[in-house]
């Protein structure tokens, strides 16, 4: 199975940058795709999570905000049933 990996983030945003950059180096080494969605291009994701990026979902369901470690993103990722 293939997991879904949303990143609600911003420009500017260096915790944003660091997760992403983690999912870029892991996307060759487990079974996820990932994409990123610039909250402030949409007025409901700004007030939804303007002071909590980043967040990561993983197959639709919140795992991380703020930070991420690659054994944790991981793990979450081995849980998650789709």
């Amino acid at each position: 199975m293939i997991h879904q990996v949303i990143v609600y983030s911003r420009e500017g945003c260096h915790l944003c940058d660091e997760v992403k950059q983690l999912l870029a180096r892991l996307e060759s080494t487990a079974p996820f795709t990932w994409r990123e969605v610039d909250i402030d291009q949409n007025p409901e994701l700004r007030v939804k999570f303007n002071e909590e990026v980043p967040v990561v979902f993983i197959d639709g369901r919140k795992a991380f905000k703020y930070r991420m470690s690659e054994r944790e993103f991981l793990q979450r990722l081995a849980r998650s049933g789709g």
